[in-house]
């Protein structure tokens, strides 16, 4: 079982580096960090990058319209070699919301715009003279970027949900991060794009698959209210994230609570929506249970095809998140 910890930085910026190194020193694999609307992932990372040994930093995720694939090779760049080759570029589209209302830019074909920027990012990384003639991008001066490499390649992981872009996640990237991902189809997804790889010339198991994995653990206070917030994400992502998350629920197994929630929320019904989401459902995407059960849920999604489950960063000073951090380990 391996274990990776999503984990931002803020004010008390001194904590959160101290959790990650004791994150590291447990053997947590992966730490990541997401923006969406919030502060720049790149200050953060560059803390983690000199503040740690050996766990691998990474995005989760940038999107791929508010930076050039340019900008971004410069910045992976530079974090490479301040860590020693232990980074990963982690992108996704994000959603139009976000992209248009925040970044003021155009939400325009997000699968090929990701395929785009994966593939003139592997060349600059490398050191190749940059000549591309994509769809969205043209580049044909020769530019080169230059610098002390650790390596010739960054690993590139994709926030990806649809069958399209599993599909091309397959075929070109090094990771997938799913979201709410029930652990029943872990096994198909690893299936799906060992196929696509396969297709593309790549080993079947070229792609790593490491999913956002929520846990809440019982029997420490008010678990009616564990319970809750455990159905919270999904409610919010069934009813308020547009139409990719609601439609990957339902197509995986989940068709009638999703159309109930919805049909709840449609009349503004907060507690039919949430009372839509069975235990069965919460239980299949999300890891609930006592700390000895929990570590025994993600030892089982290890099994069933999560190869690095990325987990929430406890709360807490540092010593009440790595002895949380230690016990995810120690009973799975």
């Amino acid at each position: 079982m391996k274990l990776g910890v999503l984990a931002g930085g803020g004010r008390d910026w001194r904590s959160a580096v101290e959790k990650v190194q004791i994150a590291e020193s447990l053997g947590y694999e992966f730490v990541a960090t997401g923006e969406s609307w919030g502060p720049s992932s790149i200050p953060w990372m560059t803390l983690l990058a000199t503040n740690t040994e050996k766990i691998r930093i990474g995005t989760s995720i940038l999107n791929i319209y508010s930076r050039t694939p340019g900008a971004i090779a410069q910045e992976f760049a530079m974090l490479d070699m301040l860590s020693g080759g232990r980074m990963v570029c982690g992108l996704g589209s994000s959603g139009h919301r976000v992209i248009e209302h925040f970044h003021g830019v155009p939400f325009d074909r997000p699968l090929r715009r990701i395929r785009e920027y994966i593939e003139i990012i592997n060349a600059l990384i490398a050191g190749e003279q940059l000549h591309y003639k994509g769809e969205i991008f043209q580049m044909d001066r020769g530019f080169r970027l230059d610098y002390e490499r650790p390596r010739d390649h960054i690993p590139m992981y994709v926030a990806a949900i649809t069958p399209k872009s599993i599909a091309q996640t397959g075929e070109i990237a090094d990771g997938i991060f799913p979201i709410h991902w029930p652990k029943g189809r872990f096994e198909s997804l690893k299936a799906e794009l060992g196929s696509a790889s396969s297709a593309a010339g790549r080993p079947v198991d070229a792609v790593t698959v490491a999913p956002f994995t929520n846990v809440y653990v019982l029997g420490e206070g008010d678990d009616a209210a564990t319970w809750q917030a455990a159905r919270q994400p999904l409610f919010h992502y069934i009813n308020r994230m547009g139409d990719f998350y609601w439609n990957m629920l339902a197509s995986n197994g989940f068709e009638a609570e999703v159309g109930e929630s919805r049909s709840a929320w449609s009349n503004r019904d907060r507690d039919g929506a949430f009372d839509a989401i069975t235990e069965a459902m919460v239980r299949e995407i999300q890891v609930i249970g006592t700390i000895g059960e929990v570590g025994e849920q993600l030892a089982e999604r290890a099994a069933m095809g999560a190869d690095v489950q990325m987990v929430q960063m406890p709360g807490g000073s540092p010593a009440e998140a790595g002895a949380r951090l230690e016990a995810y380990l120690r009973a799975g």
